[in-house]
């Protein structure tokens, strides 16, 4: 049931219409998940490998058409748009190998909502994963980028994939919410803001308990420079982190943390680099910052501009600011206790600190809630181990920019508030989207569990944040790249009967978490991270309970979804006994970038 033809503009120039959409109508957005998409179960793995390998070498075939698209729809310079198309091949090559490798069976209807940012890359990377496991997709790209995604889909569906199993929904965000509405859902691949993230999770309790939810949201992402850096190494990485793509990436700089006493250096040569900056049409070669995407996402940007300058916090700005264009943009801060929200476009924002005070400076990053890029340049392997230890972040980047991952050498994803896991272009995305048992049992019936005393169980636990499992990624010689596995934190293990809350305790702890048990007849087992309370506990009081990162249940999911729901902060997942509770983060190091002997540079502990 489309709606009337709509004009598609180029953000570069508004007049430039660079084709048009029809918008489904959200009335009938549900029946496309309900009826049309029948595609479970699609092909064998090694046909799905083979049909997502024909979609790379179509991609590559059509990829002077990807990038106009790229360039004229999104606004991206021909350096993102060579990239854009780069990193949705690998994708497609990535998941093809991981759909032989898993051999998995499909959960169902999986909804991928992608955003305007990464049209293609994010748009193809959710929908082969998906696809990779077997499932059915509906896809729903961004309302301002449907040209390069319905492309895409026409590609897809000429190497192989049926349209039953791939079908495609424009629209705007009334769409996406009928398409999330569904009861039938088996999963939802989500990029995009946290606040959006936080609603559809409340959506999928109401409506579609079962249904996983898979989100990439923002961040508020820092780098530290210290007192060591080579200010040139730095400077470069600081201007591509923050101001390439418009800074129109969740990966993007949003605060630099400079040391004092280096911070007049960096920021005359930090300024200096500023002023080379082409900022214009994304069409000619020699631009290096596009347009921000849209009349709103300017306006947003200009307010939080003219706020800084109203305090005489504004430092530099550099360009014009004609038409959707946003001049780069410097705004001195004391801290990141400053930024309340992402803004989401070229504004870099910069504090300094005392050498003494990096733990704190890590410890304030850590508080925001949000973890997803993090970036350090120093040149004393003491203070990368010392950070790297204290930082809760996916991905971290020492002594390079902390933008552009690469699948498969780098997987993306952040922890926290900035997203669930697991991390795209890595070896657990395509088994999230496999079938996974979820029998249900009948409650033992028993006293109530008090709220205070699950909390006192809580408080009891500390957890030893130490990686449970390392693995060396393939990468370009002088970088190192290291996915590792970490616990969650604290798992609550509901059962519903003793039997299986032992058994949930057990799978947490062999991922390392802490485990408190709630059902009637439990006891201490006498392992020093894992608490007991007697007792049945009213689903309710897990929206009001604190310090807990994961929830074991194999009774019907639905009132413990919508109590999880309810919370602010990070999603909560709700895990059956068989799955891991358990986080990646991924350390990206530029073994080449240091220069010098660092040797001879004092240490952390000097």
């Amino acid at each position: 049931a489309p709606q009337d033809p709509q004009d598609v503009a180029n953000p570069a120039r508004p007049s430039d219409a660079v084709g048009t959409v029809r918008n489904i109508d959200p009335d009938a957005a549900a029946t496309v998940v309900r009826d049309g998409a029948q595609g479970v179960r699609w092909a064998s793995p090694k046909e799905r490998a083979a049909a997502l390998s024909r979609a790379a070498d179509l991609y590559e075939a059509e990829a002077g058409t990807l990038f106009a698209l790229a360039a004229r729809e999104a606004g991206k310079t021909p350096l993102d748009a060579v990239g854009e198309v780069r990193e949705a091949v690998d994708f497609l090559r990535y998941y093809a190998a991981e759909a032989e490798r898993l051999g998995a069976e499909p959960r169902g209807v999986v909804v991928a909502i992608s955003p305007w940012n990464f049209p293609l890359a994010i748009f193809t990377g959710q929908i082969a994963a998906a696809l990779a496991a077997g499932n059915a997709v509906v896809a729903k790209p961004a309302e301002q980028t449907p040209l390069i995604a319905a492309f895409a889909t026409g590609l897809l569906h000429q190497a192989g994939v049926p349209v039953a199993a791939l079908q495609l929904c424009p629209g705007g965000g009334t769409v996406g919410a009928a398409l999330v509405a569904e009861p039938s859902l088996a999963g939802v691949a989500f990029t995009g803001s946290t606040a959006t993230a936080q609603r559809i999770d409340r959506q999928l309790a109401q409506t579609a308990p079962q249904a996983r939810l898979v989100a990439e949201t923002g961040g508020l992402n820092a780098m530290v420079v210290d007192s060591t850096a080579l200010p040139e190494q730095a400077v470069r990485d600081i201007v591509v982190s923050a101001f390439q793509s418009a800074g129109q990436r969740c990966s993007a700089l949003r605060i630099l943390y400079i040391q004092e006493d280096v911070k007049d250096r960096i920021l005359d040569m930090l300024t200096g680099a500023m002023d080379t900056l082409v900022i214009g049409d994304p069409w000619r070669r020699e631009t290096d910052v596009g347009p921000v995407i849209d009349a709103d996402a300017k306006a947003k940007i200009e307010a939080h501009v003219r706020a800084a300058a109203e305090d005489g916090r504004l430092l530099k700005r550099v360009g014009c600011d004609d038409g959707l264009f946003v001049p780069p943009t410097l705004i001195a801060v004391r801290g990141i206790e400053d930024l309340h929200e992402e803004i989401f476009g070229p504004v870099l924002h910069v504090a300094t600190y005392k050498a003494e005070d990096i733990e704190a400076v890590v410890d304030a990053i850590n508080a925001t809630g949000y973890g997803l890029t993090f970036g350090l340049h120093t040149r004393i392997d003491d203070r990368v181990d010392q950070v790297v230890r204290r930082i809760r972040v996916g991905n971290i980047y020492v002594n390079r920019n902390q933008i552009g991952a690469i699948v498969g050498s780098q997987p993306f994803g952040g922890e926290g508030r900035s997203g669930t896991g697991p991390k795209a272009g890595g070896p657990h995305t395509v088994s999230a989207w496999a079938h996974c048992d979820r029998h249900t049992m009948a409650t033992d019936t028993g006293r109530a569990a008090t709220p205070e005393g699950v909390q006192e169980a809580i408080d009891r636990l500390s957890i030893d944040d130490h990686p449970l499992a390392t693995e060396d990624l393939p990468g370009p010689t002088g970088e190192s790249n290291r996915l590792s596995i970490h616990p969650r934190g604290i798992a609550l293990c509901l059962g519903p009967t003793v039997d299986r809350a032992n058994a949930q305790a057990a799978k947490a702890r062999q991922s390392g978490n802490g485990a408190v048990i709630i059902a009637p007849g439990a006891t201490p087992n006498g392992d020093g991270m894992v608490a007991a309370v007697d007792g049945v506990l009213d689903p309710a009081a897990l929206s009001r309970l604190q310090g807990f990162a994961a929830v074991y249940i194999e009774a019907a999911p639905g009132p413990v979804r919508k109590a999880l729901a309810a919370r602010n902060g990070p999603i909560v997942p709700v895990l059956s006994a068989g799955e891991a509770a358990v986080i990646e983060r991924h350390l990206c190091i530029d073994t080449a970038a240091a220069g010098g002997n660092a040797r001879l540079l004092a240490t952390t502990e000097d």
